[in-house]
């Protein structure tokens, strides 16, 4: 049970990452900071580079979802049919609605890397925008079911 824990806990680190990345972006993006001589704490979150994230974002996500696809394994065999017998069909559904959730961000990549790409253009801020907030919802979801998942039955 320690590969798996261990993978769990690689999979968790790279979510917290990936969660930490699209909200500065999408936060950015959504509130910039406007020219003001105050610096509070909130506008030092909101004066991130939104383009410097892109990336960041990009292959957290792929490596996020690849850790995520090869614990689902062990999930599909294990913690799922404990989750199935106790009748816990809210947490079950919120899961399986995660993973189409996830996919779907998986297929938003290319035009979100397509849209943040330099040099960018003022065109399209409002798909960025839209496409960086899709994504953060997704990544916000996914991390909030995926760990309330894990902490009703353990994964080992």
């Amino acid at each position: 049970m320690g590969f798996w824990t261990t993978l769990l806990i690689i999979h968790g680190l790279l979510a917290v990452t990936l969660l930490g990345a699209i909200t500065h972006q999408t936060v950015a993006v959504l509130m910039p900071v406007h020219a003001t001589g105050r610096r509070s704490f909130v506008a030092r979150f909101r004066a991130v580079s939104g383009p410097s994230y892109a990336i960041a974002v990009i292959v957290l996500y792929l490596l996020t979802a690849i850790m995520g696809s090869w614990i689902y394994t062990h999930y599909r065999i294990g913690p799922r049919l404990t989750l199935e017998q106790l009748g816990y069909w809210k947490t079950f559904g919120a899961f399986e609605l995660k993973e189409h959730f996830v996919s779907l961000g998986l297929a938003v990549l290319p035009a979100y890397w397509y849209y943040w790409r330099q040099p960018l253009s003022q065109d399209h801020a409002r798909t960025r925008a839209g496409l960086t907030a899709f994504l953060c919802l997704i990544v916000w979801y996914g991390f909030i079911v995926g760990h309330l998942t894990n902490n009703i039955r353990g994964f080992a």
